[in-house]
């Protein structure tokens, strides 16, 4: 009995001190989810008004242009996933990844090559454990939406749809990120990034579009210096790096929110534990002192 009661006090000694790195991750990711959504905020006009204006551009001026006409026949596809750096975020991770699975199987029944970018540590486990190949990697600061990493993703994104297929070019480009909607709801969203579908701005199907008002008709009307095509060489880089950097603020929102809920589930789980092993270890010493109890009276017999 006393062994057994040794367990126990071991089991919840060992459950409490888990339970402690529990609420920490819990309390480390309510304070930094604050600072993401504002960011996630603060980046949605700028993203807005690049979206609504290459709309609008494109669509009047009837301009033709290699990221925004859309190839008759695409034969290689480039598919930007991401993920998270670290674990104990739930199923975070894992959607994502089921949602690329579902995008790169479709790519393949169509009989398009593809081109695969890893974002997180979780995605380069996922794909190396499987032996998969990827063209290239980006880790660090997941939960931490960087300007940089938007600006090297572009980089590299704008140079493979620049060159042609014989070079090892791309035909168009997909990102594989959770839309952060609220607290409790993170969606994983496939957006196909380029060629940019050219529709009315008003028509834009997205969470950047949908969080602001209709343009009136008035707005509609752009004036050019020296002309619309030398606009879009210009402005089309920058609105790739705005969305670009919209979903890497999606995805750390996304990320610290499932976190925050799997950590909040885990410590109470802990408690539960606390109790259950509490319980048991009450149980286990009742029953020492009931046993000891009773050899005594019995031994008091016997004499």
């Amino acid at each position: 009995m006393g062994a057994q009661i040794r367990v126990y006090r071991q089991k919840i000694t060992s459950t409490s001190s888990m339970k402690k790195i529990f609420k920490a991750m819990e309390m480390i990711a309510t304070s930094r989810i604050n600072k993401s959504r504002q960011s996630l905020e603060a980046a949605y006009p700028y993203a807005n008004a690049l979206t609504r204006a290459v709309s609008q551009i494109a669509s009047q001026h009837n301009i033709t242009h290699p990221l925004t006409s859309t190839a008759d026949d695409v034969r290689r596809s480039a598919v930007v996933i991401f993920t998270s750096d670290r674990g104990l975020a739930g199923s975070y991770s894992s959607n994502v990844l089921k949602r690329a699975e579902e995008l790169l199987g479709m790519l393949d029944s169509e009989g398009k090559e593809v081109r695969v970018y890893l974002v997180g540590r979780k995605a380069k486990a996922y794909f190396d454990f499987r032996h998969r190949d990827y063209d290239e990697f980006w880790t660090g600061d997941t939960d931490n939406a960087n300007p940089k990493r938007a600006e090297e993703l572009t980089e590299r994104l704008l140079g493979d749809i620049s060159e042609s297929y014989e070079n090892g070019g791309v035909d168009e480009i997909h990102l594989v990120y959770t839309a952060f909607k609220s607290m409790v709801t993170q969606e994983p969203r496939v957006l196909r990034l380029l060629p940019l579908e050219v529709v009315d701005a008003n028509n834009l199907g997205d969470e950047v579009a949908e969080n602001y008002q209709d343009l009136e008709e008035t707005q509609n009307n752009f004036e050019f210096e020296p002309n619309p095509e030398e606009f879009l060489n210009e402005v089309l880089p920058r609105y790739i790096k705005s969305r670009i950097y919209s979903s890497l603020c999606h995805a750390a929102s996304s990320e610290l929110a499932s976190r925050q809920r799997a950590m909040k589930a885990a410590g109470d789980n802990a408690d539960e534990l606390i109790k259950k092993y509490t319980r048991l270890m009450n149980n286990a010493r009742q029953a020492e002192i009931t046993t000891e109890l009773t050899e005594i009276v019995s031994g008091a017999e016997a004499l």
